[in-house]
């Protein structure tokens, strides 16, 4: 009888390491489904004063919902807002079965490279398709046309077109020189592990940006971010940040606080996250409504209790 593998040892903790954080910012609505466009460019510029990288046209963005003028307009704000100092998806809108539209890849990437910004190839299900190969020559490509990019791996409990590569194939993006760090949410600790192990072995100054925001301390290990979770509260995740940097214990109570934040609203189904972002985002009075845009998933009401509780406790680190 096969004995279950048992699970390698995580690497060192890195006390005293500074974090670089990106932030997924959540697009607004008004009440009557428009978008909110004076609280999109005040959270932008809240996200980059508070010291984050903001990233836009994201899944928290509701990139997948847009349309193509709304995307050209989410980058056009930002860019003038942050002067070219973002991310942002590049992403392809296809269907089930589509064969990868690597033009159209290229294409989204360009738009955020002409705008100053550095393109986050977003998962989509003509790029799931192909084979491991494939997919890190598709990689390459955006290096080789674009420039300096970030990947993205993306479980299926976020996008049903998500796709988490072997180590393999995650060594081969590695090998990439335009490829500056890949975003990881499987949102397991073990397979982010194994890429910090692979990322010092191979090449060090290689980004792993955590996407699991159910275990944003992954940065004591030495993940850097880009969370939809960091949208919540930017300022409390930079003085987080800065906590490690100087090796205030304090960094472990409001790292506490807002993975409290996290297991809330990730919990399945993960994309109703977005709404409750759009409550508390009203909660602390940056928007007016927490509409959302059709196709999203939605909270119960009963979410806003435990929400505003919350918002109640981080205004103790003010």
């Amino acid at each position: 009888m096969n004995q279950p593998q048992k699970a390698a040892v995580p690497p060192a903790i890195r006390p005293g390491r500074a974090i670089t954080g990106m932030s997924a910012i959540l697009l607004p609505f008004l009440a009557d489904g428009s978008i909110d466009w004076a609280a999109f460019e005040a959270h932008v510029v809240r996200t980059s004063s508070a010291g984050l990288l903001p990233a836009v046209n994201m899944d928290t963005g509701y990139v997948q919902l847009l349309d193509k003028a709304t995307v050209a307009q989410v980058l056009d704000r930002t860019a003038t807002l942050t002067g070219g100092r973002f991310v942002a998806g590049a992403y392809v809108a296809d269907s089930p079965g589509d064969h990868h539209d690597q033009s159209a890849l290229l294409r989204a990437a360009l738009a955020i490279r002409d705008h100053g910004g550095t393109p986050v190839v977003f998962p989509s299900h003509g790029l799931g398709a192909l084979s491991e190969p494939d997919w890190a020559t598709a990689h390459a490509t955006v290096g080789s046309e674009v420039g300096n990019f970030i990947g993205f791996e993306l479980g299926e409990m976020f996008v049903p077109y998500g796709r988490i590569v072997g180590l393999d194939t995650y060594r081969a993006l590695m090998e990439i020189p335009e490829c500056i760090g890949a975003k990881h949410s499987s949102l397991s600790r073990q397979l982010e592990w194994d890429r910090l192990r692979l990322r010092d072995e191979l090449r060090p100054d290689f980004m792993v940006l955590t996407g699991n925001d159910l275990a944003i301390d992954m940065a004591m290990w030495g993940s850097d971010y880009l969370l939809g979770l960091s949208t919540f509260a930017p300022a409390e995740f930079a003085l987080r940040d800065r906590l490690w940097l100087s090796g205030d214990p304090a960094f472990h109570e409001l790292n506490d606080l807002l993975q409290y934040l996290g297991q809330f609203t990730f919990r399945p189904p993960v994309p109703g996250y977005r709404h409750d972002a759009a409550m508390f985002f009203q909660l602390r009075g940056w928007a007016s409504s927490d509409m959302t845009p059709t196709g999203a998933a939605r909270r119960p009401e009963g979410d806003r209790e435990v929400l505003a509780d919350i918002v109640r406790r981080l205004e103790s680190w003010a």
